[in-house]
C-alpha cells in the first residue's frame, strides 16, 4: 500500500498512507474474519465524460460519530471525522478487497476491461450523515459521503497477491 499512496492521497491530518505505514510495523488490531465474510452493499456503474462506465464500489455505514446522548448532526460527519472512523474500523482494508472483488468480476465480464479506465473507487455513505439536499459541504464534499479513488496500481497488485503470484516491485 505504501508504494501506491502518498502522504495526500486520503485522510486528513492522518493519511491513509499513515495509516498503510502502522499496518507494515505491525500495529493491526482487527479481526480478519468480519473482513473476509462481508459483502458489498452496491456497485454504481458511472459513465465518465466520455461515457465510458466506471464502476464504484459502494458501503453503507450507521456509525454514530456524534459524542454519545447528543442527536447525531450533519456536522458528525464531516470530512474530517469520517476520516478519523474509516481509519479506527479498517475501513480502508474493507474498501480495497471489495475492489480486488470487482476487479475480478470485471475482468471476467468486460471485454474491453482495463483497471485504470473502469475501476472508479469507494463511495463509504454515513446514513446518520446525510440528511438531504441542504448537507452541508467541506470543499465541495458534502458530509455523510466519503470518497476514496483508489489507485488501480494498488488494487490490481493486491489481487495477484491474494491469488498467490509473485508481486514485482515490493522488494524484500
Amino acid at each position: 500500500m505504501q508504494r501506491h499512496l502518498t502522504p495526500t492521497d486520503l485522510f486528513h491530518a492522518e493519511p491513509l498512507h499513515d495509516w498503510a505505514g502502522q499496518l507494515a510495523d505491525g500495529a493491526f488490531s482487527v479481526d480478519l474474519a468480519g473482513h473476509l465474510t462481508g459483502s458489498i452493499d452496491a456497485v454504481l456503474r458511472v459513465p465518465d465524460s466520455d461515457g465510458v462506465p466506471q464502476f464504484f464500489v459502494v458501503d453503507y455505514k450507521t456509525n454514530r460519530l456524534s459524542e454519545w446522548g447528543q442527536v447525531p448532526g450533519p456536522d458528525d460527519y464531516s470530512p474530517d471525522n469520517m476520516a478519523d472512523a474509516m481509519t479506527h474500523h479498517h475501513y480502508p482494508l474493507q474498501a480495497l478487497l471489495y475492489s480486488v472483488a470487482l476487479h475480478r468480476y470485471l475482468r471476467w465480464r468486460l471485454a474491453d476491461y482495463d483497471p485504470a479506465t473502469h475501476l472508479g473507487g469507494a463511495a463509504y455513505l454515513f446514513v446518520r450523515g446525510m440528511t438531504g439536499a441542504t448537507v452541508p459541504t467541506t470543499d465541495g464534499a458534502p458530509h455523510g459521503v466519503f470518497t476514496w479513488h483508489i489507485p488501480p496500481a494498488l488494487v490490481t497488485q493486491l489481487s495477484d497477491l491474494l491469488d498467490g503470484r509473485r508481486v514485482t516491485g515490493l522488494g524484500a
